[in-house]
């Protein structure tokens, strides 16, 4: 895949779909209403987590063609580890709900399924003009499972980049969107669309990417979805009810992964933001 001119048109990019089939749905049903072809469709990676679809999730990207990037969790899942490898803290909150859903998932995943996420790529370079590139990976180029969230520095995130050889990091893992961007470098997290973003709304998050001659224009969008259905199908599978609680309270039911600063917002509804992103 690659980005260069401004007729390449726009890409679409979204993180965490969590075994969540009816966000899935829903996003791959935005990118035709807006005429994104197949090819310009970017998933940071997650496919499989919290939700109560992991077959049926896998499945609809998989018809698709969407272009997905490895997440810990298609590691894990692929060579059959012994939990999904998500950085939790040990003996957290976080840790001891995924235990369940880990479970679930495992039990449901076909062979092929396993294969399949086993050749994703772990990076995937998106190519601008001049033979810069972007970095597409999960969490952080070194590691899968490295949370990176917008409070973190801004001079390990620059680091992060430098060592991966290219001007920006496009990533997902951390479940929030952000952009941000200094001296050149960028550093894009679409967000996830499987779980909301801790902000009190059941709405999800995407982003769009659009090439200009200097850089891109990132939009970040919400999404809205059939989420009732989702929870009612998660209490009906027995999966940890905190996250079936989340998908309608839009509140996640710990906060063990947050720096203070993202934990210190929660409930607070996101906005939809366009960032200009220039390339020196």
């Amino acid at each position: 895949m690659e980005v260069g001119t401004p007729k390449d048109g726009p890409i679409l990019v979204f993180g965490g779909p969590y075994s969540n089939q009816e966000a899935t749905k829903a996003i791959l049903n935005e990118a035709r209403r807006q005429g994104i072809p197949t090819e310009r469709i970017l998933c940071t990676g997650d496919v499989v987590a919290y939700g109560p679809d992991p077959v049926e999730t896998v499945a609809r990207l998989r018809d698709a063609r969407v272009t997905v990037i490895m997440g810990n969790c298609e590691e894990a899942f692929g060579w059959q580890r012994p939990d999904c490898g998500c950085g939790f803290t040990t003996a957290s909150t976080c840790d001891r709900l995924s235990s369940a859903w880990y479970a679930y998932a495992d039990a449901r995943l076909t062979a092929a399924d396993r294969a399949w996420m086993r050749a994703l790529p772990r990076r995937l370079d998106l190519r601008l003009p001049e033979n810069r590139r972007l970095a597409v990976v999960h969490g952080s180029p070194q590691r899968l499972n490295h949370f990176v969230f917008a409070s973190d520095p801004w001079v390990d995130k620059a680091a992060h980049i430098h060592a991966a050889g290219c001007v920006g990091i496009i990533a997902g893992h951390s479940g929030l969107p952000f952009t941000q961007s200094h001296d050149g470098l960028l550093w894009h997290n679409a967000g996830a669309i499987g779980m909301p973003a801790n902000d009190g709304t059941p709405r999800v998050w995407y982003s769009l990417l659009t090439p200009h001659p200097a850089g891109l224009d990132i939009h970040t969008h919400a999404l809205t979805y059939d989420h009732a259905t989702t929870a009612r199908k998660m209490r009906a599978a027995g999966l940890p009810p905190g996250y079936a609680d989340a998908l309608e309270t839009g509140r996640w039911p710990s906060l063990d992964s947050l720096p203070p600063t993202e934990a210190s917002a929660i409930g607070r509804p996101l906005v939809a933001e366009h960032r200009r992103w220039r390339f020196l």
